[in-house]
């Protein structure tokens, strides 16, 4: 199966405004891809660039997929070591290699004629997702909450990260609202000093909260040890970790309770599988989380969930977030909040042709 061709689409998706501590996402900047074979069967990536967090844009991606493309052209699409060793050769730029290392995936267990999941070792089970509550006032926040728990949802993931005290009065007001049967996880994104996390996290023990992501920023990371510690709420690690090293030096040191894997951020498939193992060998369970993917990746994410038994907790809810369009066929559907797919070849997803007709497009 040798690649002919790979076609760069700029995939972008228009959105609600969606607030966190780092910043505002107007539209959710992705790059989808196609890697076509002589095997007459192409393989589908997508990513989701987050300037904010990993620090690639819309336009970076772009750039490098076609170095990428070129790397890859003619030669044999099922040596995956060997693929991805070659775009591994450049340093950081994990949000596209995900996109690359996801249609190399696709295509490899399109070949063995499997869904992914079992491609991977894995089985169907259980899949429910949190719901995010993007930053906004108190009342705002709580009146979302409470919509959501109304539409059935039962763990609701609040974005903080601003002023402490605000940060305070946000879950306070949204536990009130909601109740106590509602599961409550927080994300700062590395919005507080250790000096505030330290007070926030104390102050909402009563609270019955499921755990708090990335408190402080990644440079503080040797803080974390003593926040994790001291704080009577468990603590996620996320921008803290990109790869297994920064998983066993996170273990290692007791700097978290959690990790969360994203594919931004471990550069696709493989990476994601490095770190769970090295947590699950340590105990530490884990949460596949995302960027602001399309239901695509989305998919690519189940699949790895269902072949992955450390992952326990999901947070795939990036399409429900506020997109205005859905450009994919396929793919996993919601049950409520509960996820599931049909069992196709692959990743049993593709992005619309319809939309793609309006996409930036480059082949090589």
């Amino acid at each position: 199966m040798t690649i002919t061709q790979t076609d760069i689409y700029r995939f972008s998706i228009p959105m609600e405004p969606f607030v966190i501590a780092t910043g505002t996402m107007h539209y959710a900047q992705n790059v989808f891809i196609r890697v076509h074979t002589s095997g007459g069967i192409y393989g589908v990536g997508e990513c989701s660039a987050f300037p904010m967090i990993v620090g690639e844009t819309q336009d970076t991606c772009i750039a490098v997929a076609k170095d990428f493309a070129q790397f890859w052209k003619g030669k044999d699409a099922l040596d995956m070591a060997e693929r991805l060793q070659e775009i591994n050769a450049y340093a950081h730029n994990t949000t596209i290699k995900s996109a690359f290392d996801m249609a190399l995936y696709d295509l490899a267990s399109k070949a063995a004629n499997q869904p992914l999941y079992k491609y991977l070792g894995g089985e169907k089970r259980m899949v429910e997702t949190d719901i995010t509550i993007g930053i906004g006032t108190p009342e705002k926040m709580s009146m979302q909450a409470v919509q959501w728990k109304d539409k059935g949802a039962t763990i609701l993931k609040i974005k903080l990260g601003k002023l402490v005290q605000e940060d305070l009065q946000r879950v306070q007001q949204i536990r009130a609202a909601v109740g106590p049967q509602i599961k409550l996880r927080l994300d700062a994104n590395q919005g507080w000093s250790f000096e505030d996390a330290l007070f926030i996290l104390t102050a909402m023990e009563p609270l019955d909260i499921e755990f708090c992501e990335q408190p402080m920023r990644a440079w503080n990371d040797d803080a974390l040890p003593e926040l994790c510690r001291q704080s009577p709420i468990a603590i996620m690690a996320d921008e803290s970790c990109y790869n297994h090293h920064d998983a066993r030096k996170l273990i290692q040191t007791k700097s978290c309770d959690s990790i969360n894997i994203k594919f931004a951020k471990s550069g696709g498939i493989s990476g994601a599988k490095q770190i769970h193992d090295v947590a699950q060998q340590a105990g530490i369970p884990c949460m596949i989380g995302g960027m602001l993917e399309s239901r695509l990746a989305a998919t690519a994410k189940l699949h790895f969930a269902y072949a992955s038994p450390n992952v326990q907790f999901f947070d795939l809810d990036t399409c429900m977030l506020g997109h205005l369009q859905d450009p994919v066929v396929g793919g996993l559907t919601y049950n409520g909040f509960f996820l599931d797919l049909v069992d196709a070849p692959g990743i049993g997803a593709d992005a619309d042709e319809a939309f793609l007709a309006g996409c930036d497009r480059w082949s090589v």
